[in-house]
């Protein structure tokens, strides 16, 4: 049976946060960026995520949302994370300017974020999955061995994130790809539901599948009217 690594939890979120801005400023030297326009967009990010990963557990108590404990504390979503981040990103290119596609740049960035990020939920023993017999069954705080569906979660978006780069370098899904990679997110996130402890609301479905598949809809038509958008300029050109 694993046990847990001594880590601590918000160091491995800082270091989520600062390898991503890193990366981010690394494969994005080609957009020809003023630093004031990255800073807008990292800013646009890095808020937009944060507060749409809390949201859903602090309407759970109004009273959190006057307090900064509330804020920073345990209990965040990562689906409404990436809505967030998204929107907060095209928020900021909006009001700073910025004319040119920045998703291709940020997925990679964004995927290597989250696996450290998830790596910071296994050490902290939030996020785990249903009771297991599997040898790598996971101990966390009840005593139970558990799927460690935070590890799971982390080695897909290393995987997500190594397809991407390949992607990148061949010049595939060109301005796609991080629509792409958020619909293969919540489609990962609505099958691997079914191995984690969550209430089941409706068809035997969680709440997060429900969000899921919202999703997964939501980022496909967002996808083709993009997509019909830049089709016709490129065959233009």
């Amino acid at each position: 049976m694993l046990a847990l690594p001594p880590w601590n939890y918000s160091v491995l979120m800082l270091l989520a946060l600062a390898v991503s801005a890193v990366l981010f400023r690394a494969t994005g030297r080609k957009l020809s960026l003023t630093p004031a326009q990255y800073g807008a967009i990292m800013l646009g990010a890095f808020s937009g995520s944060f507060i749409a990963a809390r949201l859903p557990y602090l309407f759970e108590d109004v009273s959190a949302l006057c307090s900064w404990q509330g804020w920073v504390g345990n209990g965040k979503t990562i689906l409404f994370g990436l809505v967030g981040g998204y929107l907060g990103v095209e928020l900021a290119k909006w009001c700073a300017d910025v004319k040119v596609s920045t998703g291709d740049r940020f997925a990679v960035p964004v995927a290597i974020g989250i696996a450290i990020g998830r790596l910071a939920c296994f050490n902290g023993g939030c996020c785990f999955g249903t009771p297991t017999s599997l040898p790598w069954g996971v101990t966390f705080a009840d005593g139970i061995p558990r799927h460690p569906t935070q590890v799971y979660e982390s080695l897909f978006h290393v995987v997500a994130a190594a397809l991407m780069t390949y992607c990148l370098w061949q010049g595939w899904f060109k301005d796609r790809l991080i629509r792409l990679y958020f619909i293969s997110y919540a489609g990962y996130r609505f099958l691997t539901e079914f191995i984690r402890p969550e209430p089941r609301i409706a068809f035997g479905l969680t709440w997060y599948q429900f969000i899921a598949a919202g999703l997964i809809v939501l980022f496909i038509v967002v996808d083709q009217v993009q997509t019909s958008r830049t089709t016709p300029a490129a065959t233009e050109s």
